[in-house]
C-alpha cells in the first residue's frame, strides 16, 4: 500500500491504506485517499489515515498553508478520519457530505451537509445519482477537470466499472438501463478528463470516454468477477 502521498498529476496526490471494515482479502481491501490543491483550498477527499498518519498531516500543513483545508466526503461510510484531521488541523478544516455522515460524527462542528445546490469550497459541486436518489454524491472538481466517486463507480481490469449487483432479472435489468445508468449519464456531460475511485487506479486522462464505457458495460460485483 501507498501510504505516502504520491503525486499522480499537477496539483492531485493520491495514498491508500487499509480497510477498517473489509474484512476479505483482495478486492476492497485497500481504499485510496486524494488530496487535490486549489488556489482556494486543500481538498481532501475521502481521507482515511494510514497506520503512521504523520505523512499525510505533515502534508496537510506544508500544502494546506494559510488556506482552509476542506474534507469533502463522497458517501456517510467514508467519513472515516474527518474528525481526527479537523481535531489535528483545528477550525479551517471543515468538512462537507451528506447530511447522513452527520450519524457518523461524535461532533458537528465544522460539518457542512450539502446537497447538488450546495456551494463547495473551490467551485466543488454534489452530484445526484440513484433511483431512488443514494446518499452517495460524486464530486465534480472543476479546477482539475476531476470526478470523484465513492463506490458507485471502480477501477478493475485496467478499467472503469459500475460497482453493482447482478441483473439477475428482467426487473433489474429494466431499473438498471432505464432507471440508475440514466443518473450517472448525466456526468458525462461535465466531460472529465480524470476519474477518481475509492477501489483502484484513477484515470487521469479520457474520463468522460472510459466512464462511458463502464455505462455500457454490465455491471461489477465481487461474484461476478469470480465467476
Amino acid at each position: 500500500m501507498a501510504e505516502t502521498l504520491d503525486p499522480i498529476d499537477d496539483g492531485i496526490w493520491r495514498w491508500t491504506a487499509r480497510h477498517p471494515e473489509w474484512h476479505p482479502s483482495g478486492f476492497g481491501d485497500e481504499v485510496a485517499c486524494f488530496a487535490v490543491k486549489t488556489d482556494a483550498e486543500l481538498l481532501l477527499i475521502d481521507p482515511l489515515l494510514p497506520a503512521d498518519p504523520a505523512p499525510v498531516h505533515e502534508f496537510v500543513d506544508t500544502q494546506g498553508g494559510d488556506d482552509g483545508i476542506a474534507v469533502l466526503i463522497t458517501i456517510p461510510y467514508h467519513v472515516r478520519d474527518a474528525e481526527r484531521l479537523r481535531r489535528k488541523h483545528g477550525k479551517r478544516c471543515t468538512i462537507w457530505g451528506h447530511g447522513a455522515c452527520a450519524s457518523r460524527l461524535t461532533k458537528r462542528a465544522g460539518f457542512h451537509p450539502i446537497t447538488p445546490e450546495t456551494e463547495l469550497p473551490a467551485g466543488v459541486r454534489a452530484h445526484a445519482i440513484g433511483s431512488p436518489r443514494r446518499q452517495e454524491q460524486p464530486l465534480w472538481i472543476p479546477s482539475h477537470k476531476a470526478l470523484a466517486f465513492g463506490d458507485a463507480v471502480i477501477e478493475t481490469g485496467d478499467r472503469l466499472r459500475v460497482w453493482e449487483d447482478d441483473l439477475d432479472s428482467e426487473q433489474r435489468t429494466h431499473w438498471y438501463r432505464e432507471r440508475f445508468i440514466p443518473t450517472l449519464k448525466s456526468l458525462l456531460d461535465l466531460h472529465p478528463e480524470r476519474v477518481l475511485v475509492t477501489h483502484g487506479a484513477p484515470v487521469l486522462g479520457d474520463g468522460r470516454a472510459k466512464l462511458a464505457s463502464a455505462l455500457r458495460s454490465k455491471p461489477w460485483n465481487r461474484r461476478s468477477a469470480s465467476a
